[in-house]
């Protein structure tokens, strides 16, 4: 599959005459776009008549919002909580769907497990059906309606033809214990019941991969630091061995099984190590040699998409530098092109119900790096008085694209000659080089970005700064040996590709010699140890949520709760460091004892009640730089966990993110 070059749909953006006045206006404020927007989750329901969508417009936490599609049609909130967000939303048929209940991020109350509930689209016959961990069951309707227990989690929603009333959906109950050993179970969503999956149950089974009718295909096993899959095909009871391995290196990751009993894998390419697709072959057990999907300069992340109803291939859509959609259907690939006409200079990603007859729906989520995004729903055949586009929702009301920047990928090489993917968002207009903020993404062993809107970088840039986001080594989506090269490398290659990345810029002419470092987590590590390695380079620092103790990271404390866990024995001793093998390495790269190198201001920010890195690694890294004469300016939130979900703080933080800023590097 050639590789997509989403960023040259920006030259089909229509600049009307307004758009000049609108680019010098002034910035829109923090709220703007830090605020939640105003939908998340959407899916059709399997007739194509509804569409239920996650929303927390005008409200404090996301609900879920069915619209009834037809002519005059209604909008119908059917499900609201006043203690977490709705998410996981589900089609179980064209009445009835399921859904979690969360924490909203960085809530501060990561030990509340989401639970599962099931309504009607009309908003009646509420049920939990799993209960939230630490809370109690609500009850709506028949007072003997059963309520599991925490630890059974949604497992598959088997496709629905419309008209198809069935109403189980595919569960497994974990064990309590750190093996989290899983059985599976179908679940009436209206009754609460369940009953047995008739299949053995390998041992060690921690997960399973389903095809689109909910049979269990692949079982995953997991024992201490082994790693396994077996393989159950149509018609078969007994379960094949597919692979036995290290935790951290299989030969290959199950991806997905079709109705006719495919199954696809993930497999690292001898040549460039980025993973492609394939098929597995049964005869050989193993991989086939010719992929069936491949993105160059790309690991494959995406998914086969198969007609809801028939299960026939219809396309794959893969996320390169953007989402990509590529159609095998020839009516589903005229469609694309006629969606694309219509929406220029956008990705628009396409949910269909009847997917490329006469009388097909559909759902375009509609983007760019300009735009947050907009939904349009389509009608082949629209009744009469009914308009064939219409448009739905918008993600962001406040953001203006023609006020926002544009985002490039560039693939530049770091001091050892490897290969570092760079995006760098520019506002539109600006000339010579920019005060820049290098911004390091959280993980570290994820994708930092790809071409969308987003609005840290967007609300930087729209203040006069030029936006510089590494891909740094470790992180995921661009190869193996990319990946794999960050491994304990902490505050050393890693840290360098943060650098490299910036000087890249200078000496591009894009970015002048005034730049700060920030990010969040990982990012904030990354902060801290560049104002310590590099202090030359960056006149300041933002970090939040920052670990800053790396012993304290890989051992833990026993009076210092986090939520690391069972990871401290099978993947970070091997992925960040030994705490007794490679003590001397940590130590070296561990920002509490570099304080006295760090000379530049400093911005530090935690949530009180974060798990994931708590208020420890602050406090500590606080205390040594002011015993290094060094005292930075110190910001905490009360209730919030990793990350500041309360808009209110979010607000905050943004509004003493640009004070420190314009301080310390002002804006041209």
């Amino acid at each position: 599959m050639h590789r997509a070059l989403a960023h040259l749909a920006r030259l089909a953006l229509v600049l009307a005459g307004c758009a000049s006045a609108l680019a010098s206006a002034a910035p829109p404020p923090a709220e703007a776009f830090f605020r939640p927007a105003d939908f998340q989750e959407v899916a059709l329901s399997p007739s194509g008549r509804y569409l239920a969508l996650t929303s927390a417009k005008g409200l404090k936490n996301l609900g879920l919002v069915v619209l009834d599609l037809a002519p005059g049609g209604k909008v119908q909130r059917a499900a609201q909580f006043s203690d977490g967000d709705v998410r996981q939303v589900r089609w179980v048929n064209d009445t009835r769907l399921v859904f979690s209940v969360m924490d909203p991020p960085g809530s501060g109350a990561p030990q509340t497990l989401p639970g599962l509930y099931a309504v009607k689209s009309d908003g009646s016959e509420l049920r939990q059906l799993v209960r939230r961990r630490w809370l109690g069951p609500i009850r709506s309707g028949d007072e003997d309606t059963r309520v599991l227990n925490w630890n059974h989690f949604l497992l598959a929603v088997p496709a629905r033809a419309a008209g198809d009333d069935n109403e189980e959906v595919l569960i497994h109950e974990v064990s309590e214990d750190e093996q989290r050993l899983s059985r599976p179970l179908w679940l009436n969503t209206r009754s609460g019941r369940t009953r047995r999956v008739d299949i053995a149950i390998p041992d060690d089974t921690v997960g399973w991969l389903a095809d689109a009718r909910g049979e269990l295909r692949v079982a995953i096993t997991r024992k201490d630091k082994t790693a396994g899959a077996l393989w159950r095909g149509p018609g078969q009871t007994a379960w094949t061995p597919l692979y036995s391995a290290p935790l951290l290196h299989p030969p290959f990751g199950p991806h997905s099984v079709d109705v006719d009993g495919r199954l696809y894998v993930l497999r690292a390419t001898n040549g460039t190590g980025n993973r492609v697709l394939k098929q597995f072959d049964f005869d050989k057990n193993e991989p086939m040699a010719q992929p069936l999907v491949q993105v160059p300069d790309f690991d494959f992340n995406g998914g086969l998409l198969h007609d809801p109803e028939t299960g026939r291939l219809l396309g794959v859509r893969v996320l390169a530098d953007g989402l990509v959609t590529v159609w095998l259907d020839e009516a589903m690939k005229r469609f694309q092109a006629e969606v694309d006409r219509q929406l220029p200079g956008k990705i628009n990603i396409v949910q269909c119900r009847r997917c490329g007859q006469p009388d097909m729906v559909a759902l375009v989520h509609a983007y760019s790096d300009h735009d947050p995004g907009q939904l349009w729903f389509h009608t082949a055949q629209p009744e009469p008085g009914q308009r064939k586009w219409r448009p739905v929702f918008k993600a962001l009301d406040g953001i203006a694209p023609q006020q926002m920047a544009s985002l490039d990928l560039h693939r530049i090489k770091a001091r050892d000659g490897q290969a570092l993917p760079v995006w760098v968002t520019r506002p539109d207009g600006a000339q010579g080089p920019l005060p820049a903020v290098v911004l390091v993404h959280g993980g570290p062993y994820v994708r930092g970005t790809s071409w969308r809107w987003a609005a840290l970088p967007q609300f930087l840039a729209s203040r006069g700064y030029l936006v510089i986001e590494p891909e740094f080594r470790g992180s995921t989506g661009y190869g193996e040996q990319h990946y794999r090269s960050g491994w304990k490398q902490w505050g050393q290659a890693m840290q360098d590709d943060v650098a490299d990345a910036l000087r890249w810029a200078q000496a591009q002419g894009l970015a002048s010699d005034r730049a700060c470092i920030a990010g969040a987590s990982y990012g904030g590590y990354s902060t801290l140890m560049g104002l310590a390695k590099d202090p030359d380079l960056y006149r300041c620092g933002i970090a939040w949520v920052a670990v800053a103790d790396l012993e304290l990271l890989v051992k833990g404390s026993w009076w210092v709760q986090d939520d690391i866990g069972l990871a401290r024995q099978l993947t970070v001793p091997e992925m960040i460091g030994d705490p007794v093998k490679d003590a001397a390495m940590l130590a070296a790269h561990s920002p509490v004892k570099l304080a006295h190198r760090i000379k530049s201001p400093l911005l530090l920010a935690y949530g009180e009640e974060d798990l994931r890195v708590p208020l420890e690694h602050g406090k500590r890294m606080r205390d040594a730089l002011i015993a290094a004469g060094q005292k930075p300016v110190w910001v905490t939130y009360p209730g919030e966990g990793h990350g500041f979900a309360k808009p209110e703080n979010a607000y905050d933080f943004a509004r003493r993110a640009e004070a420190f800023l314009a301080e310390h590097l002002g804006v041209p």
